[in-house]
């Protein structure tokens, strides 16, 4: 999976927080406030998100389409990772650099999601 570009990215940013449709006149809005964006260039990546597979494109509001995300940020995250140990000509070694950087609370939460995966039996 290719990471998203600056500019994709900050639009589902706003989406993934607002978790709630959205026109792209919302995330305009939003944006100029803290730089100049222009309502077109807006569409045309929104366009492009929905092309990928990214947003949904719905019912309209007005005249306006309502774009939300198919997948939650924590998928988008995930598939990351995927990536990152798929580049790696040894996985398991790649996985425990990875761990040796993560925090005890993250080692802990890690330890609870495999064993709500059931692939984890130890503490």
């Amino acid at each position: 999976m290719r990471r998203l570009g600056e500019l994709e990215a900050e639009i589902m940013d706003r989406l993934w927080r607002w978790r709630r449709p959205a026109t792209v006149r919302d995330i305009v809005d939003d944006i100029n406030r803290t730089r100049p964006i222009a309502y077109t260039t807006v569409m045309t990546v929104a366009n492009i998100l929905q092309a990928k597979g990214w947003l949904l494109r719905e019912q309209k509001e007005g005249r306006a389409w309502l774009y939300e995300p198919v997948r939650t940020r924590e998928e988008y995250s995930a598939a990351l990772m995927e990536d990152a140990l798929g580049a790696s000509e040894d996985r398991p070694v790649a996985l425990a650099h990875f761990i040796d950087k993560m925090s005890p609370a993250e080692i802990a939460a890690l330890r609870k999601a495999l064993r709500g995966a059931g692939k984890c039996t130890d503490a």
